[in-house]
């Protein structure tokens, strides 16, 4: 039964059209979608979060906009993306990126090499947690292989881009799982068995289509790929680890530990090229910290000013069930996604209205967060004006659009997260026997 839902304030999301206005405009008018920092835009939007309300306090508003940005979930979040950071920088810097991706070529028969390529993407991305540093590693080879056959590049991109894709959704060290996770307040491991089952099949067809595509070409690289395996291990022992539920803090401590040693070890870098590598990898996660903590605070205003309240009230009044509720998370994230064309600021935005809609339906925590991250990193996968497609394409020397038809995977996993919600019920449950049993 249904908890009374107060009607809110529909006013109070002024700073978030505010914040889409600016960042949409300025993508519109410039025609780049990065032309105006989405830092400065949200910093923007709490001004205008900080002006409404004039019945209480720039005081009092400036406590509530601190409790939000420095809610236990956001820091914690914020210091698992600095972990996450190093890990990544340190991991990248003893080459372990160039050797994962060499051995896989190696052992890929030629006629499956498009396909490999995909399942390399899987690989590296599920290891790396970025999308965006998968396509930079792995476009250039998908490019040379284009060059050296007969099969058109952007095909060849579009399996780069869906793997990049698959671990953006699924890696525990991915900042959109993280942002999932701690927003609907779910375990890494759990999070990721309901999201895995989800789009796994999403994955095998890909790879089934990859493979029925390419067929007719002739594929003959004959080059030899030399790598180091121990640069590979410190990947797999944060995959294992995720996957038997170790703490993310220990994880990634001792991910960054163990590459550290690797690269020490195999004279890639000697100590002062550690540090350097892993305060490398911290500072490219210092802007997505800061926006965690402004949007946190923005948010936290627009709900102490009735907004949240209005937006429960708008979507729980046009839905009638579990599954209505499950689509209107799925719906809020996409277009919050589409607007700002970064996944991990829609999750973070969509989040705490999501965790109260799941709250209101019943619906498993886990599966929320499988919702919001599904669905954004669906989208961001094919949105031409979002950094995979444009790093992609930059590589490629081709137009993003030209990338969009042989977006397979991102496109079957928007088919997988709403066939996920239609038959949510026998999922659920399918899960849960599991887990009893």
């Amino acid at each position: 039964m249904k908890n009374e839902i107060k009607k809110g304030n529909p006013f109070a999301l002024l700073p978030l059209a505010v914040f889409l206005i600016l960042f949409l405009g300025s993508g519109i008018i410039s025609g780049d979608f990065y032309k105006l920092p989405a830092l400065v835009a949200f910093i923007i939007a709490a001004g205008v979060a900080l002006l409404f309300n004039r019945k209480a306090t720039l005081e009092e508003k400036l406590n509530v906009f601190c409790k939000g940005a420095g809610d236990s979930n956001i820091i914690t979040m914020v210091i698992i993306f600095l972990l996450a950071g190093a890990f990544s920088g340190v991991a990248k810097a003893t080459g372990g990126v160039d050797a994962t991706v060499n051995l896989s070529l190696s052992i890929l028969p030629s006629n499956l090499i498009v396909t490999g390529l995909f399942v390399i993407g899987c690989f590296i991305s599920v290891s790396m947690g970025t999308s965006v540093g998968t396509i930079a590693a792995l476009a250039p080879i998908g490019l040379g292989i284009a060059e050296k056959t007969s099969i058109p590049v952007a095909l060849v991109i579009g399996a780069v881009v869906g793997g990049a894709m698959f671990g953006d959704n699924l890696s525990i060290i991915s900042d959109t799982t993280i942002a999932a996770v701690r927003t609907q307040g779910c375990e890494l491991k759990d999070k990721f068995k309901v999201n895995f089952f989800i789009v796994l099949p999403a994955a095998i067809i890909t790879a089934i289509l990859l493979t029925i595509v390419t067929s007719g070409y002739n594929i003959n690289l004959g080059q030899n790929y030399e790598y180091e395996i121990i640069k590979v291990v410190p990947y797999l022992l944060v995959l294992i680890g995720a996957l038997c539920g170790v703490n993310v803090f220990v994880l990634l401590g001792s991910g960054v530990l163990f590459a550290g040693v690797v690269g020490l070890a195999t004279s890639t870098f000697d100590i002062y090229g550690l540090i350097e590598a892993a305060s490398t990898g911290i500072s490219g996660m210092y802007e997505l910290c800061l926006l965690s903590i402004i949007i946190g605070g923005v948010v936290e205003l627009i709900k102490y000013n009735g907004g949240i309240d209005y937006v429960l009230y708008f979507i729980t009044s046009k839905i009638n069930s579990k599954k209505g509720a499950e689509f209107g998370i799925a719906a809020l994230v996409s277009v919050i996604d589409l607007c700002t064309a970064n996944n991990t600021i829609a999750i973070v935005a969509a989040g705490p209205l999501a965790k109260n809609i799941s709250e209101e339906y019943g619906i498993d925590k886990r599966k929320s967060a499988s919702i919001l991250d599904i669905f954004s990193s669906c989208w961001q996968g094919i949105i031409p004006y979002g950094a995979q497609l444009l790093t992609a394409a930059g590589v490629a020397g081709i137009s993003p659009v030209e990338i969009i038809p042989y977006l397979y995977y991102p496109g079957l996993m928007f088919i997988c997260g709403i066939l996920s919600i239609a038959f949510s019920k026998s999922v659920s449950e399918k899960f849960k026997a599991k887990n009893i049993a």
